[in-house]
């Protein structure tokens, strides 16, 4: 007799609307069981042998929500749809043309109908004013353009393509960065877009000294080139080139723009490009410039996510006891089991392009993380906000950092390296070299199956599925809520939600009053969301998809010393959510809010 997995209502709709196989009436998947058994026999035909006994090993896996892949994996696998399994993609640098910005806008489609998310970054666009060479007009810009991407985006939902996300970023020297910086704030503008400012080091220093700050751009593609040149690594080129300042103002004014604007209408967030370059393990071949919508996977151009997350709660023996613990030994083995799992995706999947293709296979990138951190805690009696509950979620990473990477050396043996692999220059990678020695020397040995291996993503979807654990690493929004979400025939109806720990805790105590490590996101300080990112971000050679929610009454200079903080602190990147009258308050008195577009709806997980 099959078991009935889901507790509550919304989790059953959300695998039915999203995850759940069907052509038209037929329905495949009859139980979640069935989309596990699905996914799991797609990705064991991909080994050379024992697929039978594979299938079973990712099943084990899959079950009970113990593993939970990225959204396009578990809709996509065994389908035989021509759909990619990857959730994002960053897209090809854009040419300063307009055979190029068109080619690219195409390439943006095609992925998107796909069902993969997008990242650009429109840095390589001529700054507005400014006179084109060849046609003698003038450039408009890079906003002017993304109007093009963000209406295409809306096209191709009125199609009934899946809902996807964009992510733009843009250079804090570029000369339209102030018109990028306020882009968002009229309600209908850019809606489809998530914004992000790429801040550099010599940013943040100018303005820690308040000196001045130059606005450039290359020489090459400016007709006037007269005036201050200096040289910058700019996208498109290599190494650095010629760049004309166009203007220059003082770092602090451009600082309080982007301050201002998170603040007023949260948006747009920082990435710190140079610490992600920085702590690229491909340093030596690539140069990021952009991210996927959701900013936890930094990506070269073509580059693709492929997502997936461990559910934490699912490892918590005897919860709410004296005895409540981590089972280490079954976290392992299910890390290990994933690694192979997610590798298999790159060889199933289709592309939307065939760069993607080269890029994910000359990669093998992961994006392996956590999720149900803030549930899992309590499980255990810890608070959030604890120095406990951070050592907690420290450990768990460093132990699943380890476990993945020992998994990869070992399929390196088995099956060999990711193409781009350079023995010498991976090993000198900085989050290499902080890996133990042991597993440098396997490296060292054998190579690595995978550049890249651990990313932490929002996981909103994914973990409504799995009986609404608490989000990625996010702390529980609230205990119980109401939930609008689209249903298949595209209406909306009410769930009413509550965090899975929370229940399990009422289940066995009834109406008690809530032991005080009971915490919700709103209690918290800002400063306690940004110690919790800062204990994992050591673990993790990707990046982390965090919102730090801040109260409509925070002040704004102590709003300000968040993002200071998030840069002395090491962080990759920083976004906040405060209400604001263009993406709204909380819409109900118990519904959390986004910041960014990967709503539930639109999610990129």
């Amino acid at each position: 007799m099959s078991r009935d997995l889901f507790s509550s209502e919304i989790s059953r709709h959300v695998w039915d609307s999203k995850y759940r196989y069907r052509d038209g009436a037929l329905i495949h998947d009859r139980t979640v069981a069935d989309t596990w058994r699905r996914v799991a026999l797609a990705l064991a035909r991909q080994e050379r042998g024992d697929v039978h006994g594979w299938e079973g090993r990712f099943y084990a896996t899959l079950d009970n929500f113990r593993f939970l892949p990225g959204g396009r994996i578990l809709a996509g696998s065994g389908t035989e749809r021509n759909v990619t399994l990857f959730n994002c993609f960053v897209m090809g640098t854009i040419e300063d043309s307009l055979d190029g910005i068109f080619d690219a806008l195409k390439q943006g489609a095609l992925t998107m109908q796909q069902g993969g998310g997008v990242g650009y970054d429109f840095s390589t666009l001529r700054p507005s004013g400014t006179l084109t060479h060849r046609a003698g007009t003038i450039a408009s810009g890079p906003v002017s353009f993304m109007r093009i991407w963000d209406s295409m985006c809306a096209t191709l939902l009125s199609t009934g393509a899946r809902r996807g996300a964009m992510m733009a970023t843009l250079r804090c020297d570029h000369p339209d960065i102030e018109q990028f910086i306020t882009a968002k704030q009229e309600p209908r503008e850019l809606r489809h877009f998530n914004l992000s400012v790429l801040v550099s080091d010599a940013f943040m220093q100018a303005v820690e000294e308040g000196g001045d700050w130059p606005l450039l751009f290359p020489v090459a593609a400016l007709d006037d080139a007269e005036g201050e040149v200096v040289m910058r690594a700019w996208p498109g080129h290599d190494g650095e080139v010629p760049c004309r300042v166009i203007k220059r103002i003082p770092a602090r004014q451009l600082w309080q723009q982007i301050m201002r604007a998170t603040y007023d209408y949260a948006e747009p967030g920082v990435l710190f490009i140079d610490r992600i370059n920085r702590e690229n393990n491909l340093y030596y071949r690539e140069r990021i410039t952009a991210t996927n919508p959701c900013g936890e996977v930094p990506l070269p151009p073509f580059g693709a996510c492929n997502l997936g997350s461990v559910n934490l709660t699912r490892f918590v023996c005897e919860p709410f006891t004296p005895n409540a613990r981590i089972d280490s030994e079954a976290l392992r083995e299910t890390v290990q089991v994933a690694v192979r799992l997610m590798d298999n995706v790159i060889d199933a999947s289709h592309f939307p392009l065939p760069e993607q293709a080269a890029q994910a296979r000359g990669t093998r990138r992961l994006g392996l993380g956590i999720t149900g951190l803030a549930d899992a805690q309590l499980m255990l009696g810890l608070r959030y906000d604890s120095a406990e509950g951070r050592a907690m979620a420290s450990n768990v990473m460093r132990e699943l950092r380890d476990c993945a990477y020992r998994a990869s050396v070992e399929l390196a043996r088995e099956k060999g390296a990711f193409p781009f692999f350079e023995r010498e220059a991976y090993l000198a990678a900085p989050f290499v070299q902080r890996l133990p020695a042991a597993i440098r020397d396997g490296i060292a040995t054998h190579g690595i199956r995978n550049s890249h291996l651990i990313a932490i993503a929002p996981t909103g979807t994914i973990s409504l599925l799995a009986d609404n654990i608490s989000s990625g690493l996010e702390p529980v929004f609230a205990w119980s809520y109401r939930r609008r979400l689209l249903e298949r025939d595209g209406r909306y109806r009410e769930y009413e939600v509550s965090d899975y720990a929370w229940r399990l805790w009422r289940e066995a105590h009834d109406d008690a009053v809530l032991p005080p490590y009971f915490v919700t996101a709103l209690e918290l300080e800002p400063q306690v969301h940004l110690a919790m990112q800062a204990a994992l971000q050591p673990y993790v050679d990707s990046a982390i998809s965090k919102t730090i929610n801040i109260p409509a009454d925070y002040p704004f200079e102590q709003f300000q010393s968040i993002y200071r903080e998030a840069h002395r602190l090491g962080l990759k990147g920083c976004t906040t959510f405060r209400p604001n009258p263009v993406t709204g308050a909380i819409l109900q008195p118990q519904e959390p809010s986004v910041s960014h577009c990967c709503s539930i709806e639109r999610e990129a997980d």
